[in-house]
């Protein structure tokens, strides 16, 4: 799924790199948010981002996920469970924005340090944004094949009790390394840093809380409330 670095840039959350920065619900000083406009115009003009998905048939149990596709994978997780109850598909995706991110947070590690703590926000809320546009183009694509499908919030490993083990799986799965040159260290955490691995549900059922969550969400009689 093609995504250009304009539309990445137009759906950054600046709001959001202020959270991650510490900042909670207020404003910095308008150097630092000068400074913050810089460092995501420089990495959104820096990265190269790419992206996997495949999209399966699903049914799901109290105690776990199983997706159907040319194989059976099956993922133990009630959390993940309740996610994607009533879901028809999954999509498992993994993105990247590529090791142009790392290789530019290395070189603001050695020049200006409130950078570097920047960039790592700025990157945060890159690949957020780049997630947000795939799910969105996915589940478009798969409701013009037939009846309009909605999104369930993205699910990744490491998330309630979906162990980081499930990496293994989805990468072997995917191919992410050979095809996106995207690898798993000893501890299971991804290389480049700024990666994603997720599962996101698509359902029959009209919602709205795929970006948001449940915070914002105004539909209190949701039957997915209170399972994660």
């Amino acid at each position: 799924m093609e995504v250009v670095n304009s539309e990445i840039k137009e759906k950054i959350n600046i709001r959001e790199i202020y959270r991650y920065l510490g900042y909670g619900t207020g404003m910095p000083d308008d150097d630092i948010q000068s400074l913050v406009k810089e460092v995501t115009a420089h990495l959104v003009n820096t990265i190269k981002p790419k992206n996997i998905y495949k999209i399966y048939d699903c049914s799901t149990t109290e105690s776990g996920v199983t997706l159907i596709s040319d194989k059976t994978l099956f993922f133990e997780s009630r959390n993940l469970a309740f996610n994607l109850a009533q879901c028809c598909r999954v999509v498992l995706l993994a993105a990247t924005l590529g090791i142009e991110a790392d290789k530019l947070l290395q070189r603001y590690e050695v020049l200006n340090m409130a950078k570097a703590a920047i960039i790592q926000a700025c990157g945060a809320a890159c690949i957020e944004a780049y997630c947000n546009i795939l799910q969105e183009k996915i589940c478009e694509a798969c409701s013009s094949e037939g009846d309009r499908l909605y999104l369930r919030p993205r699910f990744s490993p490491g998330y309630g009790d979906l162990p980081l083990q499930a990496q293994k799986t989805i990468f072997a799965e995917l191919e992410c390394t050979k095809r996106m040159g995207l690898t798993l260290t000893d501890s299971l955490l991804m290389y480049p840093t700024k990666s994603v691995t997720a599962f996101i549900g698509l359902t029959a059922n009209p919602q709205s809380c795929h970006i948001d969550k449940c915070e914002t969400c105004n539909n209190i009689g949701c039957s997915f409330r209170g399972g994660v």
